[in-house]
């Protein structure tokens, strides 16, 4: 304190921060049935390592700590050990280094499966057989606390949808320890009849009441149901503007009546970022750069918008994009997305100008809809190094380019006017880093709503994760996939409108690497009209090196095949549009890192054609969903 004479004072605070403390080791004891190595990727503390200064996943902090506890319940309930617990969880700070060591004992216990599962109501018209349908826990499955809350929220659902709106559901769990099973009852009572006075949401300066008031699947002078108020919470956690959400009850006015109190800690949700990458195939192989500005709530509405840039040696690409997630107040994503890309190929260049409106419906919490409206206006031209003079749209002599691109080229500008639906289906665990569950999407497209395509296009692809090794940390993968597209009308089906291969597709190749060959001496694979991929992968992590680094191995072997052309039969080599086999095997190493996934692939195929195109060695940002 300083005196500063006339009854003042300066109040100086003098702090020695001293140096930035971190984590030398994350220990687990009592573990068997998984490695620490796997435990470490459940919890959000993670080891100090070189990448700690990006990330800032590295601080010591007891609310964390308490959180990584809960964290690592929930997945040994949903894993089948219901017997578990965390006996303690301490950090030590070693004043000599400044680093903590934090020791994490459990208990994990025995492993169990559903044994008997049932439903019983004590309100005489609720039909307790006709609701066992909607039970997601089923005889004989390792047991699953997710799939015993998913059902509790299912029952709560059907019943109050028949009028019962005061019904509560409560799981009896009965443990056999003999042969480590638990036989559930779901037991339909008749609740105290309470209703929601009022909803009131405190700490939301920026976020607006509507945009968390939505989220809740009730309101003023409906029926207060805890299971419908515990889903709302996840919805709002879900959203990622908050770093807290917090939902008690208060009496209301009346016996009978209670409010909600939903209190909300904000944070950022803009991001600017700028980033570098590089990638050895597709359309844009080779060093590239990239801007982004994102706001995932923008104005406080809970939209969502993006503005991005970017480009490589032989690319660019600009774009806008805005997501409305309530339209119309229903739960239906809609927004829209504006595009411009350039592309530069060997002899010819490409320009691309477009837009799509999108609708996005839920249909269950695992699967979902999108219909949407593409246009596209489509530019080709040959490059100065192929049409140097007069630039007359005629490749020069020296230009070994195959005619049916040339024909392509002369048929541009092309706009293309479609409509496609697609169906997800997604059950992963862990969209970073997935162990259990499975991916799929089916896509159907028409074009020829106005403009020059006219075609009928169908894609799918699925993905099946399988942990085979929980002490290994082993992870089974295995995909495939499949296309067909069929023109219609006067004009068919033009050569960029074909199925190019990519390392989606199968590694070990070049990008449009396999295929239909257009005839005479340029070689160029012109695509196809029809392919089948597939897939198998293993996926462990790597020895020695700390599982924070986020490095993992990976050993394949792909296979495929792209046959098919409807470009003019005196252009493309018909003895290369049959269906043929490739295949190719390799290894992978995947690092999930700060900036996205980066993937670095070496396959060699071990079944190919004379005329495919090998390229062994992929780099890129990938996921293999």
């Amino acid at each position: 304190i300083m005196e500063l004479g006339d009854n003042r004072v300066n109040v100086v605070f003098n702090i020695n921060e001293g140096g930035r403390t971190q984590i030398a080791a994350i220990n687990f004891v009592g573990n068997s049935a998984y490695s620490s190595r796997r435990l470490s990727d459940v919890i959000a503390t993670k080891r100090s390592s070189w990448l700690s200064f990006v990330l800032r996943d590295d601080v010591y902090d007891e609310d964390k700590l308490r959180a990584d506890q809960e964290l690592l319940r929930r997945f040994y309930y949903n894993h089948g050990y219901a017997d578990f617990q965390v006996v303690s969880a301490v950090g030590e700070l070693d004043d000599t280094t400044n680093k903590y060591t934090v020791t994490i004992t459990v208990q994990e216990g025995d492993r169990y499966t559903f044994g008997d599962v049932s439903v019983e109501s004590t309100i005489p018209e609720v039909d307790s057989k006709a609701l066992e349908s909607v039970v997601e826990t089923h005889k004989g499955d390792v047991y699953n606390a997710k799939d015993v809350e998913d059902s509790i929220i299912a029952l709560t659902e059907k019943v109050a949808g028949s009028g019962y709106a005061f019904a509560q559901v409560t799981p009896r769990g009965d443990r056999n320890f003999e042969n480590h099973t638990i036989s559930v009852v779901y037991t339909i009572d008749q609740g105290t009849k309470a209703y929601i006075e009022r909803i009131e949401i405190r700490g939301n300066d920026r976020t607006r009441d509507y945009v968390i008031r939505r989220e809740f699947d009730v309101s003023e002078g409906d029926a207060f149901n805890q299971v419908l108020i515990q889903r709302a919470k996840k919805r709002l956690e879900a959203l990622n503007y908050f770093d807290k959400v917090d939902i008690s009850t208060v009496p209301g006015s009346q016996p009978d009546q209670v409010v909600l109190v939903v209190d909300v800690v904000e944070k950022s949700t803009g991001e600017f970022s700028v980033g570098a990458g590089y990638s050895t195939g597709g359309e844009t192989a080779g060093p590239s750069v990239e801007g982004s500005i994102t706001e995932r709530n923008f104005l406080g509405r809970g939209q969502y918008i993006k503005i991005a840039a970017g480009g490589g040696k032989n690319s660019r690409d600009y774009s806008f994009s805005f997501t409305e997630p309530y339209f119309l107040g229903r739960r239906i994503a809609a927004g829209f997305d504006v595009f411009q890309q350039t592309r530069n190929y060997d002899h010819y260049d490409s320009e691309t100008l477009g837009a799509t409106v999108r609708f996005g419906l839920p249909i269950t919490d695992n699967i979902s809809t999108q219909l949407a409206y593409n246009i596209a206006q489509e530019k080709y031209k040959l490059d100065s190094g192929c049409d140097d003079s007069p630039q007359d749209g005629i490749p020069d002599a020296d230009c070994d380019i195959s005619a049916a691109i040339v024909q392509g080229i002369d048929e541009s500008p092309w706009i293309k006017s479609s409509v496609s639906l697609g169906l997800t289906y997604n059950t992963i665990d862990d969209m970073k880093n997935p162990h259990e569950g499975i991916y799929a999407n089916v896509t159907t497209e028409v074009a020829g709503l106005g403009g020059d395509a006219k075609f009928v296009k169908v894609t799918g692809r699925g993905s099946v994760y399988q942990t085979l090794s929980e002490q290994l940390d082993l992870v089974g993968l295995i995909s495939g996939g499949a296309g067909h597209i069929e023109g219609y009308g006067d004009d068919g089906l033009r050569i960029f409108d074909h199925f190019q291969s990519s390392d989606r597709m199968i590694r070990g190749f070049a990008y449009g690497g396999i295929g239909p060959v257009a005839t005479g001496t340029s070689g160029d694979h012109l695509g196809g009209t029809t392919y089948f991929n597939a897939s198998a992968e293993a996926q462990f992590p790597l020895p020695v090196i700390p599982e924070s680094f986020g490095l993992r191995g990976a050993v394949f072997a792909d296979a495929a095949t792209l046959y098919g052309s409807k470009v003019d039969t005196a252009l493309v080599d018909q003895s290369t549009t049959d269906m043929k086999l490739r295949a190719s095997v390799g290894v992978g190493l995947m690092w999930a890192s700060p900036f996205g996934p980066i993937r670095i692939d070496y396959a060699v195929p071990v079944k190919k054609q004379p005329t495919d195109d090998v390229q062994e060695f992929n780099f890129g940002i990938a996921t293999r969903f």
